[in-house]
């Protein structure tokens, strides 16, 4: 076969096909070896897009394609070190300090101005003190004389003071097995120690001030009942007992230790309840005298909880 001549015409007329790049190749920007600085390609050919034309990536700079991303919006993530320490808001503080002390120091307060003053509440107080020692009352049908004689004994110092002894150095030495820090072994026990110490330093001011007589029964020529020792030596002394125990055992979110942890607590409040029942059953104070002392020693026991509850932190 015979080929057919393309003519020169044609040929000529025909516009030149600019090389495209091939897939995979990147394109490198060199200076000219005449040292001008101009772009040109590795072929030897000029550049296809003209430099000013170009993306330009982050502050003006020569991008790619595509652009090379600016600085991430999210912040990195901080590296191992120390947890900062949250601070409580002053807020939740002071609600706990009125919740915890405050609120009782005012009950006490109203329970010693209506005794003091022969108030609304006295002529109460001693109407349901004659129903609860009479002796066809409720009051002997739910306690009989015998057991109410062993609850009201359990106010006495040589009993409560023991208990309280045995709670304070059980926990020392716990404590110091577990290797804690001297604060931290001694200062709860100590602060139950003032707190029980501060027990008769404001029971018995109390008592001469208020000078109140005593029920008709076996301390009826006596005088001074208001506030009853005996009440508030076993509600400091058990209840701080209490508060010392609470952080053990160290695993509280299991429900046997949670269970054991409420039971001691409902133990630890029936067995104060026992005790002024007993005392009033008895005839040794009336029942105002079993309420104010119960208030005041809120008082120290909410004092307690504060410093355990910071020092423990």
């Amino acid at each position: 076969m015979r080929e057919t001549p393309r003519s020169q015409g044609t040929a000529s007329d025909a516009e030149p096909v600019l090389p495209q790049p091939r897939p995979g190749c990147a394109l490198a920007h060199t200076t000219g070896a005449s040292g001008s600085g101009s772009p040109h390609r590795s072929d030897g050919r000029p550049p296809q897009t003209p430099r000013g034309a170009r993306y330009t990536g982050h502050h003006g700079g020569p991008g790619t394609t595509p652009p090379v991303p600016g600085p991430s919006a999210v912040p990195p993530s901080p590296g191992p070190g120390p947890v900062p320490a949250v601070s409580v808001p002053a807020a939740s503080v002071s609600s706990v300090f009125v919740s915890a002390v405050l609120v009782p120091a005012v009950l006490f307060a109203l329970c010693t101005w209506q005794v003091a003053a022969h108030g609304p509440l006295r002529p109460l107080d001693e109407r349901l003190d004659r129903a609860l020692t009479a002796p066809s009352g409720p009051g002997a049908t739910l306690l009989p004389s015998s057991a109410a004689e062993f609850f009201a004994d359990l106010g006495n110092m040589t009993v409560a003071l023991p208990v309280l002894a045995a709670v304070v150095g059980w926990v020392a030495w716990r404590e110091r097995g577990a290797g804690a820090t001297a604060a931290r072994r001694w200062l709860p026990p100590l602060a139950a120690a003032v707190a029980m110490a501060a027990v008769p330093a404001l029971v018995a001011p109390a008592k001469a001030l208020v000078d109140r007589p005593g029920p008709p029964g076996p301390l009826a020529d006596g005088s001074g009942f208001y506030p009853s020792g005996h009440a508030a030596t076993a509600a400091v002394a058990y209840g701080a007992a209490l508060l010392l125990l609470r952080p053990y055992p160290r695993r509280p979110q299991h429900s046997r230790h949670r269970a054991l942890r409420r039971a001691l607590v409902a133990l630890v409040a029936l067995l104060n309840l026992a005790v002024g029942a007993g005392l009033v059953r008895r005839g040794y104070h009336w029942p105002l005298d079993v309420v104010g002392s119960w208030c005041l020693s809120g008082c120290l026991l909410g004092a307690l909880w504060l410093v355990l509850r910071r020092t423990r932190r």
